[in-house]
Order: structure tokens, then C-alpha cells, then sequence
């Protein structure tokens, strides 16, 4: 395990550990589990950015795919 120093807000800090007295769960443990669950949901919020903008770019391919296919049929 890696050792750091953080510096907390006096709120988050005081709430932190109202919430630690009532589950009887270790400070240490608690910070861990809370930056494990917020590096997940930004890996989430990265993925969903990149697949927008995959989505976007297909878009543009369907639409002119599309427009040929429609060309296509108006010749029949």
C-alpha cells in the first residue's frame, strides 16, 4: 500500500466521520472504497465521452450509406 497525506475539508472531514462512528468502519478503509467507487464512475464518464464520439463519426458514415442505398432504390 502506498502512504499519502490529504487535506480535507473541515465539513467533509466532520461528516466523514459522523458516518465512520455510526458503521464502525476504519478511515482508512472508507477513503479506499470512496476513491475505488469515484475512479469507476470516471472510467465510466471517459467511456461514454469515447463512444459519443465513435457513435458521432459512424453517424456521418450511416447517413451518406444510407443516402445511396435510398439513390439505389429510386432507380428500381
Amino acid at each position: 500500500m502506498k502512504v499519502i497525506s490529504l487535506k480535507i475539508d473541515e465539513s467533509i472531514f466532520s461528516e466523514t466521520e459522523d458516518i465512520l462512528k455510526k458503521y464502525k468502519k476504519p478511515r482508512n478503509r472508507y477513503i479506499n472504497e470512496a476513491l475505488d467507487y469515484y475512479n469507476k464512475m470516471q472510467k465510466r464518464e471517459i467511456l461514454k465521452a469515447k463512444l459519443l464520439k465513435s457513435s458521432l463519426l459512424v453517424r456521418e458514415d450511416n447517413l451518406e450509406i444510407l443516402k445511396e442505398f435510398e439513390s439505389l432504390e429510386n432507380d428500381f
